[in-house]
């Protein structure tokens, strides 16, 4: 039993080793496509937004002032009840650039913020759509600037990084370095050629590419999925890009209960069953390997402590630690520091947890409808 063990925990840290080395390392060496002519071709930006009022009177002064000569903003307000259409019909004439469209009923087979998307889309003047979210801040001036710079002629999809504000409680210490593996894995695949999600608070695509496809209209009754089934749907290694300019990072407001954010990962979950199976395959790989090393490893200490082999367990995990903490670190720094680098050993064995913990959960049948937001 105990070859066979060890056999799986060294084909398990193996495969880890692969991952970091050869798939992840390349965040640390991409550079982000710039345009050798200064473009202007118009951006439509568009945000939805369900009885996101207080976030709106911060997020559209930030959007108005945008360092970009051509571009509009347009404001989806869906349904909401709490001032927000109020708010739009006073104060959207003070801003030269936004403009907002009214949702007073959703058909009852589609999902609400695809439907509020797909309008959106349609009635943007420009080509170049650029998404995000409410509770969302851009990072700077050149946001816009910075991603339409990564559209050059033959890529139609920019994939940009959307981090969470800092906050002290432990809950937002694992909401950031979820983001941070997320992010990690989406950005070096895509790297790498095989692009399979992108995430809707900064994420550029054209809209001709969106129409080509018929947009959401594999995936419509699905709750979540409008940007990363979308991605899986259509982005490619000839069509898609990365960009990981700093001022390009569009930060985001963190769920704060544990309620709200269990609510929106079972959704996020339930997404990735509609994924490429060689998607599914890749993120199932990671996952489990993750999960075996970290079980065998306490597993065969105990039953090599007397033998040669105990050099054998620690010293390939070991191996693994180095080069994961070297890589991510520096991964980290590129991702503006979004979780303390020292503490990255002990987040691996939480997230291994973690993969555990909403694996078993992700099995577990669902009656109840999920929302959007």
């Amino acid at each position: 039993m105990i070859p066979f063990l060890f056999s799986i925990y060294i084909f398990s840290v193996g495969l880890q080793l692969f991952f970091i080395l050869f798939v992840f390392a390349k965040v640390n060496r991409h550079e982000s496509p710039i345009q050798e002519e200064i473009t202007s071709e118009g951006v439509s930006v568009i945000v939805c937004a369900w009885n996101e009022l207080e976030n709106l009177k911060e997020l559209i002064p930030l959007l108005d002032e945008q360092d970009y000569p051509n571009f509009e903003v347009i404001i989806m307000d869906d349904r909401s009840w709490d001032g927000t259409h109020e708010y739009l019909m006073k104060e959207c004439s003070a801003f030269q650039r936004v403009r907002f469209i009214q949702i007073e009923k959703t058909p009852a087979h589609l999902s609400a913020k695809k439907y509020a998307l797909t309008l959106g889309i349609k009635s943007a003047k420009y080509d170049v759509i650029l998404l995000t979210d409410a509770d969302c801040r851009p990072q700077s001036k050149e946001w816009i600037k910075g991603m339409a710079e990564c559209l050059l002629s033959e890529k139609q999809i920019v994939l940009g990084f959307s981090p969470y504000y800092t906050e002290s409680s432990f809950l937002n210490k694992l909401i950031r370095y979820e983001t941070f593996i997320t992010a990690l894995q989406y950005f070096s695949l895509a790297i790498k050629g095989q692009p399979y999600m992108g995430v809707g608070r900064n994420l550029m695509y054209r809209k001709s590419l969106f129409l080509e496809n018929k947009g959401f209209a594999k995936h419509t009754n699905i709750v979540g999925g409008d940007d990363d089934l979308f991605m899986n749907d259509v982005a490619t290694a000839e069509n898609t890009t990365v960009c990981l300019n700093p001022d390009t990072f569009m930060y985001s407001v963190p769920k704060s209960t544990w309620e709200a954010w269990y609510r929106q990962k079972t959704r996020h979950l339930s997404v990735s069953k509609y994924y490429r199976f060689e998607n599914k395959l890749i993120l199932g790989s990671l996952a489990s390997t993750q999960i075996f090393s970290w079980i065998l490893l306490l597993v065969l200490i105990p039953f090599t402590l007397q033998t040669v082999l105990l050099y054998a367990v620690l010293g390939v995990f070991a191996l693994r630690l180095i080069a994961q903490w070297i890589v991510f670190a520096k991964a980290n720094q590129r991702f503006d520091n979004i979780f303390k680098s020292a503490t990255l050993p002990l987040w691996d064995f939480i997230f291994t947890l973690y993969f555990l913990i909403m694996g078993v959960n992700n099995l577990i049948p669902r009656k109840k409808k999920m929302r959007w937001k």
